[in-house]
């Protein structure tokens, strides 16, 4: 099962995440199937914190694919339907 999730990157104490489709049972950091976006947890400006392809992201959710609560959380606060439908 594809999972849509958050893999980290950036220094210690200054996060940066990619939203990744990945398979479930792969580890936070492993081989992704596809880049979905990315969010900054530390930009002080809110509309450059997050940055995704909406029309991939609405794909995978399309065929099942099924995100973690945290990016479920940035997809409505993006504006995207996170049950996919």
């Amino acid at each position: 099962m594809v999972r849509l999730r958050l893999k980290r990157f950036g220094a210690r104490h200054k996060p940066f995440y990619r939203l990744v489709a990945i398979d479930k049972r792969a580890p936070r950091d492993g081989e992704a199937i596809e880049r979905l976006g990315h969010y900054d947890p530390c930009q002080k400006d809110e509309s450059k914190q997050i940055d995704l392809k909406t029309e991939r992201i609405q794909y995978w959710l399309s065929v099942g694919a099924r995100p973690t609560h945290t990016v479920a959380g940035l997809l409505k606060k993006s504006g995207i339907d996170a049950q996919g439908s």
